[in-house]
């Protein structure tokens, strides 16, 4: 027992072996807190258990609304919302201390995160059928802009084809009932 004794005090003082348990024992924690964030930590009941986000989670389930479309997708908060480490960790900060927004900010996502997933040549085929309504024809370019696809889509909030009437005198009939719903 003695013997035993004396090699785990004689390798405790050797430099080289604390690093390399320091370095297995950091590594072994983040994998695992990758693990966790990949999965678990995706899922947007976990996301809610800080986030003062019930509305958004609800509309998760919501049928008619685009968040409902992306679960029935299996797509998880993070598909869309990619917080960096830092971030994680001020936005926790913030959620203990008190000092985190109510309501939760409304962020826009810019077309190339939409677009990451939904193929252009797809969203205007689907949208053929509208003719020369369809907002994806290239007619809504700004100068050299393109439009937004937030300027007409919501994901968490009910869409609105006032939007397109504030151009357009439309009736937008052959618009899924996404665009009717209201959020609840």
């Amino acid at each position: 027992m003695r013997n035993m004794r004396e090699k785990i005090r004689y390798y405790l003082h050797k430099p080289l072996f604390l690093l390399g348990a320091i370095f297995v024992l950091f590594l072994g924690g983040l994998l695992s807190f990758q693990f966790m964030n990949a999965t678990v930590m995706a899922q947007p009941a976990f996301c809610k258990s800080c986030h003062n986000m019930q509305y958004e989670y609800d509309t998760y389930a919501q049928e008619g609304l685009l968040a409902h479309k992306h679960a029935e997708a299996n797509v998880t908060c993070h598909d869309c919302h990619e917080p960096s480490l830092a971030q994680q960790m001020n936005e926790g900060w913030l959620f203990v201390t008190g000092q985190y927004d109510n309501p939760t900010k409304r962020y826009g996502f810019t077309n190339e995160q939409c677009l990451s997933c939904h193929k252009w040549e797809d969203v205007v085929e689907k949208t053929k059928y509208l003719g020369a309504n369809s907002p994806h024809n290239g007619e809504h370019e700004n100068g050299n802009e393109p439009p937004q696809c937030m300027d007409c889509h919501s994901v968490h909030h009910e869409q609105s084809t006032q939007k397109c009437n504030t151009c357009h005198a439309t009736e937008w009939e052959g618009l899924d009932q996404s665009w009717a719903v209201q959020a609840k």
